[in-house]
């Protein structure tokens, strides 16, 4: 039987995103020397039309007016083309890999598209399924689609030359993931389009490669004083092997990243410098070794990601947040659907975390980033509304009692902490008869803690079926195990605590199977001494019958010891589990995006033995704590909501952050 019903989930910082692309006019040298550019030279236009996020553009025109882009607004990443800045029709699809849930990079050139897709499984675990295609424009589906990386290569963030006759890529060759994520390590290599089998590697580390012409090419990496910066290597036009040493062209005291380059003395990177909070876009004089400004005049407080130049250099583009209220199109929806591989399976993202199913399955219980909105939510099941139970910042991780429309079970205290730091399951009370359309978005909640604030780290509550008893994750022993408490009481009012796992490890995020048989839970109980490896584990209730689920790999292999594996739980038939895991590896290069982790968060299910495993998420993107539902939580919702306006959300902020490992501080 296929796996079936609704998964919701959360995606780390996506629902705020709320890009589109833009441009601004290229200025003159003598301004740009002399600092004194102006918004109005400037000429800031928006070429996207603010639904969904639209990202990662290149031109495709000379003029600089049609540009092709990334958007979600189908429900996963696609690509698109439009053709005029400030136009009131949507932009047309552009011929992709049909059935891809991941597109990235579109180039237009010589009548053809080329752009990563992630639609061939490699039937490897922890190998990336990100390839280089083309496509013909004006061809008849994935009929016209062309894989140009060879077979078993992982290519990334390909670059087309001006004439269309020659490719860059950054690759990460035949090799399986290694782990990395923070920096990708990624080599650039060149081929011709008519040749795509016979590859270059023009320099051993590198990603993001831009031509210069037809015979140079500028790349980012980290240099070895710490600093992102950004090189050049020149390519000998007959061999396509290096004419020369690589040379570093942006000095170090600042990160310089995700360049691009037209034909003239400029090249345009992505700063970050010390003592400024924002990604911004500025231009890099070659002859004279300066830096000019140029997002920073318009949008000082906003992130600017991923510059490219128009063909004849008079247009530079990126992409921004931008703005609340756009058109009236910018509202986050509480919901929003995603496109799933599994037809049986409904897939939905909520702007929150954890959430987690009411009873009869009307309504979801919700926390919010921690940040912006937090606490615990309810949410109607269609999206279309949503309450306020508890802003207390401190709570975290819901789960909705099976018996008990009233109750939702969280955890309150600080998150990611050691096991003796103060966390309590706690107990949450209302009346569901106040969640009304007519009364107010702030409904009366008891918040009673359960555990003992000397009993350390207590978190992740999952309730049985039969709603008398709590599963949860607890450090009061020194070390993180599994417990049960009365659901009631708890042990304030003398319940009693049963000890459920015991070793010196990490068991964490439980989860109690709807048919009450089984609990599973995370763990790296094989490699106690790792902290980044977890696998699936699966215990009777009693305590008895503990096991491994092995889902990379069988017992003793290599691959099954590199499984982390997170935020398990389980289908509503309890036939099937639905977990995060890294086994997919990098999809695109980290750097280029904000809060980026995603190599641990894509979505996959099995079955009970590890059996039958299917990837439900492919981005490049962190998503995780999800709940599994039936499959009427999703009525009333379908992909035609993504055009954001149209269901209820909220103002999107822009509050999102660069990767946390990257720092100023080299």
């Amino acid at each position: 039987m296929e796996p079936a019903g609704t998964i919701v989930f959360a995606s780390v910082g996506v629902t705020g995103f709320g890009f589109d692309v833009f441009s601004v006019a290229v200025p003159a040298p003598e301004s740009a020397d002399n600092g004194v550019v102006t918004a109005k030279e400037l000429d800031e236009r928006r070429h996207t039309d603010g639904v969904s996020i639209n990202f990662n553009a290149q031109f495709a025109d000379d003029a600089g007016d049609a540009v092709a882009f990334v958007s979600e607004r189908t429900g996963a990443a696609s690509l698109f083309l439009s053709r005029r800045p400030g136009a009131d029709e949507r932009p047309e699809p552009l011929p992709a890999a049909e059935g891809s849930l991941f597109h990235d990079r579109p180039t237009v050139r010589g009548g053809r598209v080329y752009f990563v897709s992630a639609h061939e499984d490699p039937a490897q675990p922890f190998r990336s399924w990100a390839a280089v295609y083309s496509a013909r424009l004006g061809g008849a589906g994935s009929a016209s689609v062309e894989r140009v990386t060879p077979r078993g290569v992982v290519d990334m963030s390909p670059a087309v030359s001006a004439s269309g006759a020659l490719l860059a890529v950054a690759s990460y060759g035949d090799r399986p993931w290694a782990f990395d994520f923070q920096v990708l390590e990624t080599e650039v290599a060149v081929f011709r389009a008519s040749d795509p089998a016979r590859r270059v590697v023009v320099a051993a580390r590198g990603g993001w490669p831009a031509w210069h012409g037809e015979r140079a090419l500028f790349f980012h990496r980290v240099a070895d004083d710490g600093w992102w910066s950004v090189f050049r290597v020149d390519i000998s036009p007959d061999t396509l092997e290096p004419a020369g040493p690589e040379r570093r062209v942006t000095p170090p005291g600042l990160h310089c990243f995700t360049p691009a380059a037209g034909g003239g003395r400029w090249i345009a990177v992505a700063t970050r410098r010390k003592g400024r909070a924002q990604r911004h876009v500025e231009l890099f004089d070659l002859e004279t070794e300066r830096f000019s400004p140029l997002t920073e005049r318009l949008n000082p407080e906003l992130h600017h990601y991923n510059p490219f130049f128009s063909p004849s250099g008079a247009r530079l583009g990126y992409h921004r947040f931008r703005g609340a209220g756009v058109g009236g199109e910018s509202v986050v929806p509480y919901l929003q659907p995603v496109r799933s591989p599994v037809s049986s399976i409904r897939m939905l993202r909520v702007n929150g975390t954890f959430p987690s199913f009411s009873p009869d399955a009307a309504h979801l219980a919700v926390n919010g980033d921690f940040f912006v909105s937090p606490g615990v939510m309810v949410l109607r099941a269609d999206g279309s509304r949503r309450w306020t139970l508890s802003k207390e910042p401190s709570l975290f991780y819901t789960t909705w009692s099976p018996t008990e429309r009233g109750v939702v079970f969280t955890s309150a205290g600080p998150i990611f902490e050691t096991p003796k730091a103060t966390v309590r399951i706690a107990r949450v009370e209302f009346d569901p008869s106040e969640l009304t359309d007519d009364g107010p978005r702030e409904v009366a909640a008891t918040v009673r803690p359960l555990t003992r604030p000397e009993a350390g780290n207590d978190a992740f509550p999952a309730v049985s079926p039969c709603g008398r008893w709590l599963v949860f994750r607890s450090g009061r022993t020194g070390h993180k195990n599994l417990y049960v408490v009365d659901t009631a009481r708890g042990e304030e009012e003398g319940g009693v605590v049963r000890r459920l796992t015991e070793g010196e490890w990490i068991d964490t995020m439980p989860s109690w199977s709807p048919d009450g048989s089984l609990i599973a839970f995370s763990s790296n109980r094989h490699d106690p001494e790792n902290p980044a490896v977890f696998s699936i584990y699966l215990v009777r209730p009693d305590g008895s019958g503990l096991r491994r689920v092995y889902v990379a790999g069988p017992e003793g292999s290599a691959e099954a010891d590199k499984e982390r594996i997170n935020h398990v739980c389980f289908s509503p038939d309890s036939r099937w589990l639905l977990f995060t895991a890294n086994l997919g590896g990098v999809m695109a290069e980290p750097v280029s995006a904000p809060n980026q982790f995603q190599p641990y968060g894509d979505l996959y299910v099995c079955r009970l033995d590890g059996s039958g495993l299917r990837r439900l998420t492919c981005n490049a993107y962190e998503n995780g704590t999800p709940a599994w539902g039936p499959a009427a939580a999703s009525d009333g919702l379908g992909l035609e909501s993504l055009a954001l306006g149209k269901i209820a959300g909220e103002d999107p902020l822009g509050q999102f952050d660069e990767p946390l490992w990257l720092t100023c501080d080299v």
